[in-house]
C-alpha cells in the first residue's frame, strides 16, 4: 500500500480545535509549516516553525485578506504530480506541498446569526475551497484534511505506518467534495429566497445510528442545513444513551403534538401513537393525568412537555415508570440531578419555536419519493359548524377541542376520547372506525375512567352512524369530526336520537 510522509504542510483554519495538537505533532515530525492571518499568529504561540504564505510566496496578501494563497507557487506545490511535474516545479523554483490542514469560513453558521447580507457575503470562502480542492483533485500524492475530528485518527495512522496511506487519503478527499457540495449549496439556498423546490434542499449526515426500525436495518440521521433553532434532530442532549432510530421518530411525534397547547402539557408516545395526553394548571399534573389514561403503554415510552420540567415532575417519572426519552424547553438544574439517578434515561432540550424551512414529510415510493407541506391547519371554535339539535356547553367545546387537536396526532384510523382536557381513551391505526372507538372505550374502562360526559375526536368523517351508536352507548355526550360523509344525514340523525352535541371542523387530518 502507498503511504505519504508529508515534509511541507499548508495550514489555514476558520475552526482552529486542536490546533495544538496537531501543530506539536507536525514539529515532533519535522514538517515544515506554511500559514497564513490568524491561523498564523496561532500557530506562533505554540512554535517558531512557521512561516507565513506571504514570505513564502514574497507575495503580500491584498484586499483585506481576500488575496493571500491565491498564487501558483501554493497550487502548483499542491497539484504537482510526483511522478511527472516535478522537473518544472523546480525549474520555476517551487515545492512540493503534500499537507494540506484547511477550513472554510464559517458561512453557515454566519447566515444563521441574522446577519446583515454584506457580512454573509465576505464569509463566502474562496482561497480555502481552491486550496482543499486542488489537494482532494491530487490526493494520490497530497493528504487533505478539513475537519479537525480527523486529526487523532492522522496522527495516529501516520504515528503506526510513518505515512499516510492511499485509502486514507481517497477518503479524505471524497469528504472534502462532500463538503464543498454542501458548502456551495448553502450558500446558493441564501442567494435563492424562493425555495419551493425540494431540489434546494440541502442535508448534513449528522450521526450513524446503531440500526434502523429493526436490528437488521441501517440507518442514519441527517439534519438540514442552515436551522436556528434546536429541534428534535438537533436537540441538545443533556444526558442518556444514544438516540435509537425508533426514540427518534416517537419523539418527533410527542414533540409535535405537546407543541399544539399553551397551557402546562404532556403527551406521552407509543410506537408514534400519543396514548396519554393532558392540559392542565402544572407540568405535575399534566404528567400525572396524561399517565393516568394509559400506563401499561406509558411504559417505555416518550414524555414530552411544554412548559420546563421542574424536581417534583421528575421526581414522579422516576418512581412509576420506565421512560425512553424526555423532551422539554427546559428542565430545573434539580430535575436534571434526578434524572442522572437513571443514567440511560435520555434527556433532550428543544426549543418551542422550531424550523419549518423545508417539506414536513418526505416518503420514499417505488421509483421516487412524495413531498408534502406540514399538516399545520388549525380550526379555531368560532370555524366549528354544530350539525346537531343540541348545542355543546362550554366544558364540552373545550374538551372537543383539545380532543381534536390530539387526533390530528393519532394514526388513522383515529378516535379520542377526552374529559377535563385529559384523554382517556385513544384508538388508533385501525382498518375500521368502529373498531378504533370500541378500543378507545376499552382503555377508558381498563383504567377505570368515567367516559360518560366525555368528548370524543374522529379525524375523519364517519361513514354510516354505527360508530355514533357506539359512541353514545359508552357514554360520549359531544362528538367533533370533519363532515362531509354522503351519509352525513344519518350520522347527524343518530347523534340528536343519543342527544349528542356534534361538531363539523370541515378539515380532515389523515395520518398514516
Amino acid at each position: 500500500m502507498s503511504y505519504i510522509d508529508p515534509k511541507t504542510a499548508l495550514i489555514s483554519l476558520s475552526d482552529k480545535t486542536n490546533l495544538k495538537k496537531i501543530v506539536e505533532f507536525l514539529v515532533k515530525k519535522n514538517v515544515k509549516m506554511l500559514s497564513t492571518g490568524g491561523t498564523f499568529k496561532a500557530i506562533k504561540k505554540i512554535t517558531d516553525n512557521v512561516i507565513e504564505v506571504s514570505d513564502f510566496t514574497g507575495f503580500e496578501e491584498m484586499m483585506d485578506g481576500r488575496v493571500k494563497t491565491l498564487h501558483p507557487k501554493i497550487h502548483a506545490g499542491i497539484l504537482a504530480r510526483r511522478d511527472s511535474d516535478m522537473e518544472l516545479l523546480e525549474e520555476k523554483g517551487y515545492e512540493g506541498i503534500d499537507l494540506v490542514i484547511v477550513n472554510l469560513y464559517p458561512f453557515q453558521e454566519t447566515i444563521a446569526s441574522d446577519c446583515s447580507f454584506e457580512e454573509a457575503i465576505e464569509k463566502i470562502d474562496i482561497g480555502g475551497p481552491t486550496m482543499i480542492r486542488a489537494a482532494a483533485k491530487n490526493f494520490k500524492d497530497v493528504v487533505v484534511v478539513s475537519d479537525p475530528d480527523d486529526y487523532e485518527e492522522i496522527i495516529n495512522e501516520w504515528n503506526e505506518n510513518n505515512g499516510i496511506s492511499y485509502d486514507s487519503r481517497k477518503n479524505l478527499s471524497q469528504k472534502v467534495f462532500s463538503l464543498m457540495a454542501q458548502y456551495n449549496k448553502s450558500i446558493s439556498d441564501y442567494l435563492n429566497e424562493d425555495k419551493e423546490d425540494f431540489h434546494d434542499y440541502a442535508f448534513q449526515k449528522s450521526i450513524t445510528l446503531r440500526y434502523g426500525e429493526n436490528p437488521h436495518q441501517s440507518a442514519s440521521l441527517f439534519t438540514f442545513d442552515n436551522l436556528k433553532n434546536k429541534n428534535i434532530a438537533n436537540a441538545d442532549i443533556i444526558q442518556g444513551k444514544e438516540l435509537s432510530y425508533n426514540n427518534i421518530v416517537d419523539a418527533d411525534a410527542a414533540w409535535e403534538c405537546v407543541r399544539e397547547f399553551k397551557n402546562p402539557s404532556c403527551v406521552i408516545v407509543k410506537h408514534a401513537n400519543p396514548c396519554g395526553v393532558a392540559e392542565s394548571e402544572s407540568i405535575f399534573d399534566s404528567y400525572d393525568l396524561a399517565f393516568k389514561t394509559d400506563p401499561t403503554s406509558a411504559f417505555g415510552g416518550i414524555i414530552a412537555f411544554n412548559k420546563p420540567v421542574d424536581l417534583k415532575t421528575a421526581k414522579e417519572i422516576n418512581s412509576r415508570q420506565f421512560v425512553e426519552v424526555i423532551i422539554a424547553p427546559d428542565y430545573e438544574n434539580d430535575a436534571i440531578s434526578e434524572f442522572s439517578n437513571k443514567k440511560n434515561v435520555r434527556v433532550l432540550k428543544v426549543d418551542l419555536k422550531q424550523d419549518n424551512l423545508y417539506p414536513g414529510t418526505i416518503k420514499k415510493v417505488s421509483g421516487g419519493i412524495l413531498v408534502q407541506d406540514d399538516d399545520l391547519k388549525s380550526v379555531a371554535a368560532d370555524d366549528l359548524k354544530c350539525v346537531s339539535k343540541r348545542q355543546p356547553n362550554e366544558t364540552e367545546i373545550n374538551d372537543l377541542m383539545f380532543a381534536w387537536k390530539v387526533a390530528k396526532f393519532v394514526k388513522s384510523n383515529a378516535i379520542v376520547y377526552v374529559k377535563n382536557k385529559q384523554t382517556i381513551g385513544i384508538g388508533a391505526g385501525q382498518m375500521s372506525r368502529v373498531i378504533s372507538a370500541e378500543i378507545a372505550n376499552l382503555k377508558a374502562k381498563e383504567e377505570g375512567l368515567e367516559i360518560k360526559g366525555a368528548a370524543m375526536a374522529s379525524d375523519a368523517f364517519f361513514p354510516f352512524r354505527d360508530g355514533i351508536d357506539k359512541a353514545a352507548s359508552s357514554g360520549i355526550s359531544s362528538i367533533i369530526q370533519p363532515g362531509g360523509s354522503i351519509k352525513d344525514e344519518e350520522v347527524i340523525a343518530a347523534a340528536d336520537e343519543n342527544d349528542i352535541a356534534m361538531l363539523f371542523t370541515g378539515t380532515r387530518h389523515f395520518r398514516h
